[in-house]
């Protein structure tokens, strides 16, 4: 199974940012990076990591979804060829992984995923998410997370923020979650729950990696 088409982000921030009469240099500040950091992610010579990605689509008020609609920025698909998610036990980049999950969001998986089934993307920060099912119109991502020992949620080690909301449940290793100006230590059994713009991140400071249950909701209204 071919892996998904990756849109030109970089563009397409770019055009939400002089959309709304932002520019360049009060980005960068607002997201805490460089100017010419940002410069290099709009013209395709840079890739922003997960972090900066979802700072930047905060920053301009649009989902990081939109940036990966495979359906208006691929083009048409060459015949016989269909946009394609990630198959199970394919390992991409930050960017092509959320670009696989995010490319159809009207696609059913379920209502029964085996384990053998599952879409597994493995992010270079240390961080495995196997997709556990989704329901079309259900602005929810149901996932099975591991962070494996030294990984990371950012893996440049800054905290990122976005919309929506997300319930996590952890069932093995241990994690600790930074929020805002708090730190907490995870272990099996705890649950935590939180609004995603609040800045945050998760890392994996143990030997033995760190195994949750993960609910992502779309906006916060």
């Amino acid at each position: 199974m071919s892996p998904a088409v990756v849109p030109p982000v970089g563009a397409r921030i770019r055009q939400a940012r002089l959309e709304r009469g932002t520019s360049l240099r009060a980005l960068a500040r607002e997201v805490g990076v460089s100017a010419s950091l940002v410069s290099q992610i709009e013209t395709g010579k840079s890739q922003p990591s997960v972090s900066t990605l979802y700072a930047i689509t905060t920053a301009l008020g649009i989902s990081v979804e939109s940036l990966f609609d495979v359906r208006e920025s691929a083009g048409p698909p060459q015949h016989g060829a269909t946009p394609q998610a990630a198959a199970p036990g394919t390992v991409l980049p930050a960017l092509a992984a959320l670009a696989a999950f995010a490319a159809d969001p009207g696609r059913r998986i379920g209502p029964l995923v085996g384990a053998a089934e599952r879409e597994t993307l493995e992010l270079d920060s240390g961080v495995v998410w196997e997709r556990l099912g989704r329901v079309p119109g259900a602005d929810v991502d149901f996932l099975l997370v591991t962070y494996r020992p030294g990984g990371s949620s950012s893996g440049s080690g800054g905290l990122m923020r976005h919309t929506g909301t997300e319930y996590g449940y952890l069932t093995s290793g241990e994690l600790i979650l930074t929020l805002g100006f708090d730190e907490y230590t995870v272990r099996p059994g705890d649950a935590v729950s939180f609004e995603s713009t609040t800045p945050h991140r998760y890392r994996n400071d143990g030997e033995v990696p760190a195994v949750g249950v993960w609910f992502v909701s779309g906006d916060v209204q």
